[in-house]
């Protein structure tokens, strides 16, 4: 389908893409490029992909629009170097990458711009769209395409919520928390070191399952606690000043109970 999405004449953003590229492109030039950046592949480059993803949804998480503004165009620029270096083994060019993910926004959202648009009908949902274009690609179980680099927690929640979709999962809350308990039971039974690493990670996964069903992000969740637990130990700090180091354990429990309560 041929969408054509109008543009504000001053925002001339093909013009800004196609600068950003034509630096990387200088960039990665072999005789007279940045020597670091010419020597970067997928994978040397992977990890500040997902630095740059993480940076963005730190901006957002601290409200702060100027650092979000900066994040997303380091963010861009991943997207940019990849798709540089993919031109270069002849994969693909970024104007394949910008024409595919309009297409697949188009394709995912007939309610907005298919023949559904104008009767009011949305279609089929986003997840049943995405199981045919699995479907289309040869994928043979429900759990295809959940990365594997994605973090354990979310990766966790998203291969239970595909299985659930398959009927292979709990009918409320109640199962998961029994679980919870039985693994932290094979964790206490475990009798060596690499028999508790798998049961940690089980019942690891027995939590994620256990926030799905009460409708909380694991993540999220974590995250909010890391938050917390740094905010507490820096008033801990603060309030004991440069001897904090040498406290007893009581000591530092009492000023962990007492930033507790300064923040309630």
């Amino acid at each position: 389908m041929d969408v054509t999405c109008p543009s504000r004449p001053d925002d001339h953003l093909g013009d800004r893409i196609s600068r950003l590229a034509t630096i990387m492109e200088r960039l990665r030039d072999p005789k007279t490029g940045c020597p670091w950046d010419v020597e970067q592949d997928f994978t040397s480059i992977a990890p500040y992909t997902i630095e740059e993803a993480y940076e963005v949804a730190d901006a957002i998480e601290r409200d702060d629009m100027a650092a979000l503004k900066d994040e997303l165009g380091d963010l861009q620029l991943q997207v940019v170097f990849h798709a540089r270096m993919a031109e270069e083994a002849g994969h693909f060019a970024l104007s394949d990458v910008l024409d595919g993910i309009s297409d697949k926004m188009i394709r995912r959202h007939p309610h907005v711009f298919g023949p559904e648009a104008d009767n009011g009908d949305a279609g089929p949902g986003w997840e049943a769209i995405k199981e045919a274009e699995r479907a289309e690609k040869g994928g043979h179980s429900t759990l295809d395409g959940v990365a594997t680099a994605l973090p354990a927690l979310l990766r966790a929640e998203k291969l239970q919520k595909r299985a659930a979709r398959a009927g292979f999962d709990w009918p409320d809350a109640t199962g998961p928390r029994a679980k919870i308990e039985e693994e932290i039971s094979e964790v206490e039974c475990a009798k060596n070191d690499t028999q508790r690493t798998e049961e940690i990670g089980d019942l690891l996964f027995a939590v994620v399952n256990w926030a799905r069903h009460l409708k909380i992000d694991p993540e999220a969740a974590l995250r909010a606690a890391n938050a917390k637990f740094e905010r507490r130990f820096r008033t801990m700090e603060e309030r004991a000043g440069a001897g904090f180091s040498g406290l007893s354990l009581d000591e530092m429990e009492r000023l962990w109970a007492a930033a507790k309560r300064e923040e309630a």
